[in-house]
């Protein structure tokens, strides 16, 4: 059968250096860290005690008191995320053929929020047996962002959460994807978020050596591919894309960001947590992704790699990088925005892919920050372009951006300049 051509048709983002798309890439462009102390509960015990959080957020400017009641933090982002991204592609119309509209909506780890509150609350009032709210489960649930978006705008076409860990994503921008490209929807919302700067969240991290614990410099502490890397960000927020059949999206007289072209997925099957040390799983994914597109290496222009900056991460990703795009790897630009976004978890593929999108429609790439003359890691190339600390101007025609999770989960995604 003939695949549908897919295109975005709108964007949602609320990260911990923006709430709305505008200013997340302003302050991306700029090489602004949204690192800074924790401010959500006290961390002073930990050994990690910042991260990049979420600012100035209200859920009482989005939601009434009693509907905030019914939602995880996680879902409230997804859902302004999404709000804001719906709108700006025109969806929220009567005239859309709301059966044929989807949503599939990621977190990597769901409602931890709520579970804390429930479990700490019965942890200390035991002896009164049980009182859980009804609320709960719902609230806790990693796929419930998907459902309470397509209930608030009425979307009744495929719904549904997608758990990859920090793939996950990436994850339902593929699935969303081919959704479209089969004929199975006309548009779908899809997208991650994450609100895991938690005791929790933050304590787990620590005691796998994950987070880094660079106190006294917070804005400093994400550095992609510098020899002092000590561990990611935790970051939390969310992004959403709308993805839409191109007929479709020109008979309603939409504006097309970008066109997707492609996706790839695989797995390391070697590690819970660890990259593979050669990048065998990075290798599989990009060349899946390449092949999907119908493209060669030498078409994409930029990668917005995982980069997390943990030690062996960004170095299995530079081997995998190198081994897939041969000579052209020192041609085409490089960039971990989450040296600026921290790590979102199960959102950050999908506020990675918004910046693909972003790159390609403006002929610029965002920077990898924090990066100091002679702080070199002898293991990494630096004749590789990096675009350390200052966004560089290029064309970009073609952007491909990665995500790796726990459980050696892989994907991959390639957006192209959009042309009739």
């Amino acid at each position: 059968m003939e695949l549908k051509r897919v295109v975005v048709t709108g964007l949602g983002a609320i990260t911990p250096i923006g709430n709305d798309v505008e200013t997340v890439w302003a302050n991306a462009l700029k090489g602004l860290s949204g690192a800074g102390p924790i401010t959500h509960f006290d961390a002073t015990l930990f050994k990690t005690h910042f991260a990049c959080e979420v600012k100035g957020y209200d859920p009482n400017d989005f939601f009434d008191r009693k509907e905030a009641r019914k939602l995880d933090k996680y879902a409230q982002f997804a859902v302004v995320a999404s709000d804001q991204a719906i709108k700006d592609a025109g969806l929220d119309n009567e005239s859309i053929d709301h059966d044929r509209v989807g949503v599939i909506f990621s977190s990597g780890i769901g409602g931890l929020n709520s579970f804390e509150e429930e479990d700490g609350y019965w942890a200390t009032h035991k002896e009164n047996g049980p009182k859980y709210s009804p609320f709960f489960i719902p609230k806790m649930i990693a796929d419930i962002a998907a459902g309470q978006i397509s209930i608030l705008h009425g979307f009744r076409g495929p719904n549904f959460g997608i758990v990859s860990a920090c793939s996950s994503s990436t994850n339902a921008l593929i699935d969303a994807y081919n959704y479209i490209r089969l004929g199975q929807a006309d548009a779908m919302v899809a997208g991650g978020a994450e609100a895991a700067i938690l005791p929790s969240g933050v304590g787990g991290f620590n005691s796998m050596h994950a987070l880094s614990t660079r106190n006294d410099s917070p804005e400093t502490a994400s550095r992609p591919f510098s020899g002092s890397r000590d561990g990611f960000v935790i970051g939390e927020g969310s992004a959403c894309l709308i993805l839409e059949e191109l007929e479709h999206a020109k008979a309603r007289g939409a504006k097309i960001y970008a066109e997707m072209i492609g996706g790839g997925l695989s797995a390391d099957a070697y590690h819970i947590t660890a990259s593979h040390p050669e990048g065998a799983g990075a290798k599989l994914v990009m060349r899946n992704a390449l092949k999907d597109a119908g493209i060669k290496p030498e078409e994409v222009d930029y990668i917005n790699v995982h980069g997390t900056s943990t030690t062996v991460g960004d170095l299995s990703e530079v081997k995998a990088i190198k081994e897939v795009f041969g000579d052209h790897a020192y041609k085409l630009n490089i960039s971990s925005t989450k040296s600026m976004t921290g790590h979102l978890l199960g959102a950050t593929g999908a506020l990675e892919a918004l910046f693909c999108v972003k790159s390609v429609i403006n002929d610029i790439v965002p920077p990898t920050i924090n990066h100091e003359e002679g702080d070199d890691d002898p293991e990494i190339d630096y004749n590789l372009n990096f675009t350390f600390n200052k966004a560089q101007k290029r064309t970009v025609n073609v952007a491909l951006s990665n995500t790796f999770g726990f459980g050696g989960h892989n994907a991959s995604l390639i957006v192209k300049k959009y042309t009739e």
